[in-house]
């Protein structure tokens, strides 16, 4: 299951982890979002403890979506060491977001 961040935690979950994170941007309703929700669902299942996968809903949080402005959905963006990377394209594709992580 992908755990969902807020504003609040952002911080805490994502700019101190000692991991690459992947969060995904998205909101209820959006179609797209959910079906790529599934496929980061057995992502994470895949690649296991070597990047973490949360999620967080645009429509309860405003600042970090704002501040990466954020402007469609869903949106993967890539963290490493706390500091924001780049955003992952391929979505909806759990492979073809593995090759842009860089896992084998």
């Amino acid at each position: 299951m992908i755990r969902d961040i807020t504003d609040r935690d952002f911080a805490r979950e994502v700019e101190q982890a000692v991991m690459p994170v992947l969060v995904e941007f998205w909101q209820p309703g959006c179609g797209h979002c959910l079906a790529l929700l599934s496929q980061l669902e057995q992502l994470q299942q895949e690649v296991g403890q070597a990047v973490t996968i949360v999620k967080m809903n645009v429509q309860e949080n405003f600042q970090i979506p704002a501040e990466l402005e954020i402007s469609s959905l869903p949106a993967l963006a890539l963290f490493e060491r706390g500091a924001f990377v780049r955003f992952i394209g391929g979505i909806g594709k759990k492979d073809e977001i593995r090759k842009q992580l860089l896992l084998s």
